[in-house]
């Protein structure tokens, strides 16, 4: 049995997480895409249904949450990101462009930044699946990113914008001081412990820890009502 990264505790199931857990899941769309805009030649859309195109995976991983908690063995199915990369954005790229960063966009507004070296890893997914059934509303639905290798708030839910970037964008970065206390490392590498983007992973460790025994608490009542 492969030990879990530094600072982690493994959960029963999969909880819901998030910073704005008080409201539900959005909406999902009649006709859902996931518009790829940036430093493109013309924004476009990809309807879900362009997906089937791609051949499709599985990935067997645990998903790390950066307060301390871990899911293991979570079974997600769907299409490698750089399958997707290479069939849709690479297209509508120019020559002389140089892709540095890529922001992914949720439906509920939530947004993540990652390099991208870390987006083409051969583990990254667009999921439409999870643990044999469809994503529901708690866990992305209908789409949503899934990077195995960091924390999981760089696997943003409910994809519904990529961004393709040149250089670092500041306009995705939370300024708010709030923002400035719990601002995420540019890898958010999990073996790596980057959980802040000044801090070290293990000196922040103790301010996350209360929160592990709620989520515990969390998963065993879902498990009670399933």
């Amino acid at each position: 049995m492969v030990p879990l990264p530094p600072g982690q505790r493994s959960v029963e199931g999969f909880p819901r997480f998030g910073t704005h857990l008080h409201r539900p899941p959005p909406a999902v769309p009649d006709d859902p895409v996931i518009a790829i805009s940036g430093v493109v030649r013309k924004p476009s859309e990809v309807r879900l249904p362009e997906l089937a195109t791609l051949p499709r995976r599985e990935v067997v991983a645990d998903f790390h949450c950066v307060s301390g908690w871990t899911a293991t063995d979570l079974q997600w199915e769907g299409v490698r990101f750089a399958d997707f990369f290479r069939a849709f954005v690479e297209p509508a790229l120019d020559p002389e462009v140089s892709v540095s960063h890529l922001a992914f966009v949720g439906l509920d507004g939530i947004s993540s930044v990652v390099e991208l070296q870390d987006a083409l890893a051969d583990d990254v997914l667009l999921a439409d699946r999870v643990n044999g059934g469809l994503l529901g509303g708690d866990h992305g639905a209908p789409i949503r990113l899934v990077s195995p290798a960091q924390y999981g708030y760089m696997s943003i839910k409910h994809l519904c914008q990529v961004e393709v970037c040149s250089a670092l964008p500041a306009h995705r970065l939370d300024r708010s001081i709030i923002g400035r206390l719990i601002e995420g490392h540019p890898r958010a590498r999990v073996r790596h412990e980057e959980r802040h983007g000044h801090i070290p992973g293990w000196l922040i460790r103790p301010f996350y820890r209360p929160l592990i025994r709620p989520i515990r608490a969390l998963c065993a009542k879902g498990t009670q009502d399933r």
